[in-house]
């Protein structure tokens, strides 16, 4: 099967899919995951590059993220500090502790393992849940703003993960070199874009837009994206939050609407080839062989999460105004015009 074949395979089963979950009133990811596990290896065996196609899946959720961070300004993402570092640290630092605690207790695992263990299954999938709140429009509910603080800690907690998962093998005086040099180009790197890089976005589109070209304004908007998903790569941070940065830097100007408009197609189309490369790696034959362990895991897992999370969103929830409240018990004062009963009036 030569490309156009297989990229009109992939078209045709994705519309037919998707259109199907849409009657049917179910998120199209769910469609995408299906033509994944029809094309994949475990089933017609299609795609013979699914390397290749995982990777330019990749940048789905670059694009998604972007498009996110649109909605996300600066002063927003510090009014959300107590719900990003808040109480997106203590879901994950609890959820690990516990998911790595079990698993060394239950299943016997080295506590390396454990801890890898933890901090992979502490995660959540920020493509599939921004994908959800935002087909929902749900971003701005009280829920969808939890929940995204939720997941930007989680994409910054990847990385000390990244550096503390290969060192455990090290000694604990290199391990605790490395996670701090890492912990020290993320801070310098992301103060000098958010701090530095909104008067030098704002000129350069302002530069851009006088030459009233679309061509070239894309261009442009391309360009912002993926370079700063790049740099933050190359410093060690993942592709989303370089991309989630570029797209706040861009919501502090003018143009953020006119953005988000040119940038949609590229994040929906790339979006649903990331989910379809994830469909591919699923093996049905050896989940339904194992399919009551499956269940189980399953199951604790995210009964164990929602029992955490539900728990310190009731304990970080939006705090009472302050001040003094009415006393119930104090009667209300009588009107000048009565006394004793009697109107003076």
């Amino acid at each position: 099967m030569n490309t156009l074949q297989l990229v009109l395979l992939l078209l045709g089963a994705s519309v037919l899919v998707v259109t199907a979950c849409r009657v049917a009133n179910l998120p199209p990811i769910l469609g995408y995951l299906l033509v994944g596990v029809v094309v994949g290896p475990h089933a017609l065996n299609l795609l013979p590059d699914a390397e290749g196609a995982s990777q330019l899946a990749e940048f789905g959720v670059v694009f998604l993220m972007f498009s996110i961070g649109l909605e996300f300004s600066l002063p927003r993402l510090f009014a959300m500090k107590r719900i990003v570092f808040g109480l997106g640290f203590a879901q994950v630092l609890l959820t690990a502790v516990a998911i790595g605690a079990l698993a060394v207790v239950a299943a016997g695992v080295p506590w390396r393992v454990g801890v890898g263990l933890g901090g992979a299954l502490a995660m959540s999938s920020t493509a599939i849940l921004s994908k959800l709140l935002a087909d929902r429009r749900e971003l701005d509910a009280r829920h969808g703003r939890e929940v995204m603080g939720v997941l930007l800690f989680q994409d910054l907690a990847v990385v000390p993960l990244l550096v503390i998962i290969p060192a455990l093998t090290q000694p604990m005086a290199e391990l605790a070199g490395a996670l701090a040099l890492a912990l020290v180009k993320a801070v310098v790197l992301l103060t000098l874009v958010l701090f530095f890089g909104q008067k030098l976005t704002r000129g350069w589109f302002n530069l851009v837009a006088r030459r009233k070209s679309p061509e070239l304004f894309m261009l442009n908007v391309l360009l912002i994206t993926l370079g700063l998903a790049w740099l933050t790569e190359w410093a060690g941070l993942s592709l989303a939050l370089g991309a989630f940065v570029a797209g706040m830097l861009i919501s502090e100007t003018e143009y953020r609407y006119m953005v988000e408009e040119d940038i949609k197609p590229f994040r929906d189309v790339l979006l649903g080839l990331f989910f379809i490369s994830m469909g591919m790696m699923l093996n049905l034959a050896e989940i339904g062989r194992e399919w009551p362990r499956v269940l189980g895991v399953l199951a604790a897992l995210l009964i164990g999460k929602l029992a955490v999370t539900w728990g310190l969103s009731r304990l970080f929830g939006p705090r009472a105004p302050r001040g003094r409240r009415p006393c119930a018990s104090r009667r209300a004062p009588r009107p000048p015009c009565c006394s004793a009963g009697r109107c003076r009036s």
